[in-house]
């Protein structure tokens, strides 16, 4: 008789609202996969009305969300194994004292986006953060991680928290926003705490008519594709480790549920890299003309807006855009947003989600046949054949 493999019941406290929480959890599904094992999962995304009680709870182990300091000082002592999850600490004390570990390196991420916008020659930088730090101690992390870089650079820091999401309305939050772009100097680069915040920044830029990336350009953390969607202009992010983090948190809790010890309580995760996107691809641009054409045309490019609309927007003629385009780029108009547009397919295309004609309309192609024939004159090949190779590389 075949023996049945040992069964667990392990209780996820994780919030699978948002990519982070989402990407830890299918990483935890991925180690369950890979190693045959059998658990039973219970996902309780409103831990804070499940922890009364807890410890009655029959089941095996737990693996945790420990950014929130409560959370982690109610399922610290435990009788059954418990693995948290959360951010790194530049200080010792602030890490659990008795419960392994398993963090996203908030050091690398904010150094990385840091780092993306020295590369792009920006000369200065800010910092958007949360005001709520009590329950979220990674945002208050990122910020000292910000305020270092500052000091080693000899920069002045400029930071601004806001006010809370789940405060006050969203008019009353852009507003503060705006007016905190406003007063600062240009251009600058902006390192959002996430982002859902680097999307306040987007949107109070395209209210105010700041433009992005010339004026202002943002970079976010998570690289949330659902949050990327929602955006006019595709925005910059540093990708955090948690799929890791799911894999690595699982294989720690089946060690100690199989009553091993563990050599690495505490485990740092480094960023999975950044996804360079528009809001981010700075380049000086002193014209004024040109400035607010471009942030048009990154706005409403998919659309398949014409180059008239554009001259309308900046409220000068199509001649004299023109010349003010052949000035900065050496171009015309309708050649920036045919390379804008061309950007957008290529990376519908490496994303591999949608078919040729869907892509064609929503990078703002009159059509596919015509996408083919703007693929074949400047990239030498089909769009096709362009999904091909970047699947190869």
């Amino acid at each position: 008789m075949v023996a049945k493999p040992s069964s667990y019941q392990v209780a996820l406290f994780l919030k699978a609202r948002g990519d982070y929480g989402r990407e830890i959890i299918a990483g935890v599904c991925d180690y369950v996969r890979s190693t045959r094992s059998v658990w039973d999962l219970l996902l309780q995304e409103d831990f804070r009305d499940s922890v009364d009680g807890i410890s009655e709870w029959s089941g095996h182990g737990i693996i945790a969300d420990f950014d929130d300091p409560d959370f982690e000082t109610a399922l610290s002592d435990l009788s059954i194994p418990v693995i948290g999850v959360g951010g790194s600490y530049q200080r010792e004390a602030d890490y659990p004292r008795t419960v392994p570990y398993v963090a996203t390196d908030n050091e690398k991420l904010v150094t990385e986006a840091y780092t993306h916008l020295v590369d792009m020659g920006l000369p200065r930088f800010a910092f958007y953060g949360s005001p709520e730090a009590h329950r979220y101690r990674w945002a208050v992390e990122r910020e000292k991680v910000y305020l270092k870089l500052c000091a080693r650079d000899l920069t002045k820091p400029e930071i601004f928290r806001g006010k809370g999401t789940f405060g006050p309305d969203w008019d009353e939050i852009l507003s503060d926003v705006i007016a905190w772009l406003r007063d600062l100097p240009k251009p600058i680069g902006i390192i959002a705490v996430t982002d859902s915040r680097a999307r306040h920044i987007l949107q109070a830029c395209i209210l105010a008519d700041i433009a992005v990336p010339e004026e202002v350009s943002i970079v976010g953390i998570d690289d949330d594709p659902l949050l990327r969607m929602l955006t006019r202009i595709p925005i910059s992010s540093v990708r955090q480790g948690t799929r890791k983090m799911g894999q690595i948190a699982a294989s720690m809790l089946h060690r100690r549920l199989k009553g091993a010890t563990l050599d690495e309580p505490r485990i740092i995760v480094p960023p999975a890299g950044l996804n360079p996107q528009i809001s981010s691809r700075y380049q000086p641009i002193y014209d004024p003309y040109v400035m607010r054409a471009r942030h048009y045309i990154r706005q409403f490019a998919g659309q398949g807006i014409k180059v008239a609309q554009v001259a309308e927007y900046v409220g000068v003629s199509r001649t004299t855009l023109e010349t003010h385009f052949r000035r900065a780029f050496g171009c015309t108009v309708h050649d920036d947003m045919l390379a804008f547009r061309l950007q957008l397919a290529r990376e519908m295309l490496e994303d591999g989600e949608r078919s040729l004609e869907k892509i064609a309309e929503l990078s703002g192609f009159t059509s596919n046949q015509y996408m083919h024939a703007v693929f074949k004159r400047e990239l030498g090949c089909s769009p096709r054949e362009y999904q091909r190779q970047q699947l190869l590389r």
